[in-house]
């Protein structure tokens, strides 16, 4: 399916990956999640976006006609009808359409992202890989209805209960798009991988606010460091180190945009016992400090 020497991406050849909120622009948007046409974006490109990746959120991507190339961390992909492209968190990507080419992008924060699959595990480890999947018969009709729907109630600013009939097609796609990946995906590792995995997932969301490290977990869960920072990488290319701060420097997104505790409180609420840790690992993690991502959410506000 994928072959790495197919093309050479656009702007593959650039100094440095370019990271965006969304592809061009370099502040947030003030939406529960962003949703537009693949021709929207592309037309001002000459359809072709340039390798980057976004920090912060998760795209889908939906080829309704028309043909392209996508270059993702698995491999190239040639893209047709009816194509479902699935964009984790952070990973670099770039695109070619051909010119007319119809379609969607949703775009979901990680924060809702991580929200809707607490419950998920082998959902979120799904969607947590890259993808490019040809999508047939009640996958594609649901999936293009879904987006449509979707597409048409985020262009509605001024309906009531707008927020709350995006938030829940966007969960819609989001379920129906994972079962899609999950059925064409091939199994990552042995069954007791996998339920290392799961496991590991689990007890993430109990203890992510602990200061427990990976020694701890793997230990927790009866295996030796190395097996799981193993099993780990396998399923989605971090560590079990990068995987738990990405964990509570989500949380820590929440706390600053919607509560009133300090950086330092928060830090400490997460399990820094030293605040300047804590705002290190927040800017490595997120781009920038605590401080300065309060004061862009609270200008959206």
């Amino acid at each position: 399916m994928y072959d790495s020497n197919i093309m050479r991406a656009p702007g593959s050849q650039a100094s440095s990956i370019r990271s965006y909120s969304l592809f061009g622009e370099s502040s947030p948007f003030p939406d529960v999640l962003h949703c537009e046409t693949i021709a929207a974006r592309s037309m001002l490109h000459s359809w072709e976006l340039a390798s980057h990746r976004h920090s912060r959120l998760h795209q889908l991507l939906l080829l309704r006609t028309g043909r392209g190339m996508a270059w993702l961390e698995a491999g190239s992909m040639a893209l047709g009808r009816h194509t479902l492209v699935n964009i984790p968190v952070g990973d670099v990507h770039a695109f070619s359409f051909s010119p007319g080419t119809q379609g969607w992008v949703l775009s979901l924060p990680d924060e809702l992202l991580a929200q809707q699959l607490a419950n998920e595990p082998r959902l979120r480890q799904t969607l947590a890989r890259a993808a490019a999947i040809p999508l047939k018969g009640d996958f594609a009709t649901g999936l293009i209805s879904l987006f449509s729907s979707l597409w048409a109630a985020y262009g509605e600013d001024d309906i009531p209960g707008r927020s709350l009939v995006l938030l829940g097609l966007g969960t819609a796609v989001l379920g129906l798009a994972g079962k899609a990946l999950a059925e064409a995906s091939e199994p990552v590792g042995g069954s007791a991988s996998s339920r290392v995995l799961r496991n590991f997932e689990a007890l993430l969301e109990k203890k992510f606010a602990s200061a427990w490290r990976v020694r701890d977990y793997a230990k927790a869960l009866g295996v030796t460091p190395t097996h799981l920072s193993r099993v780990a990488r396998s399923a989605t290319g971090l560590p079990v180190s990068r995987l738990v701060d990405a964990r509570r420097m989500r949380e820590a997104r929440r706390l600053l945009a919607y509560t009133t505790a300090s950086v330092a409180a928060i830090g400490e609420l997460l399990g820094f016992d030293d605040p300047a840790h804590f705002s290190r690992v927040f800017s490595r993690t997120c781009g920038c400090s605590p401080r300065a991502f309060r004061a862009s959410v609270t200008q959206l506000t």
